[in-house]
Parts: structure tokens; C-alpha cells; sequence
């Protein structure tokens, strides 16, 4: 998969002191990406957007 071109934000729920991290990277047209802050090279998940806005949205309710 190229991931040129995706910018990545950390996400506002990673702990600052090392902890749970992920990075997230929605600029891409068609697809969000997810990654692991300590392990940015282990590996990739993608989602539609409607994907990523429905867990997103129930992440929130928990």
C-alpha cells in the first residue's frame, strides 16, 4: 500500500507518557489509516471513512 502522502496525527486519547499510542492519517481520499506510534513499521489498518466514523462514534459511547 503507498502511504505517501499521509499525514499523521497522534490521537488526542494517547497517553503522553509512552502508554497506548496510535496514529491516525484521514487526508488519504477513500480510506483513513491506523498505525502504532512505538511500531510504525509493524504494520497498517484501514478503514472507509463510514468504517472509521462508526467505530469512532462507538468508542465514544464506552
Amino acid at each position: 500500500m503507498d502511504l505517501t502522502g499521509a499525514q499523521w496525527r497522534k490521537s488526542t486519547r494517547s497517553t503522553p507518557n509512552g502508554g497506548n499510542c496510535v496514529e491516525v492519517a484521514d487526508n488519504l481520499s477513500g480510506r483513513v489509516l491506523v498505525r502504532d506510534t512505538k511500531d510504525r513499521d509493524g504494520g497498517t489498518l484501514t478503514f472507509s471513512p463510514d468504517a472509521w466514523r462508526a467505530f469512532v462514534g462507538l468508542a465514544k459511547q464506552h
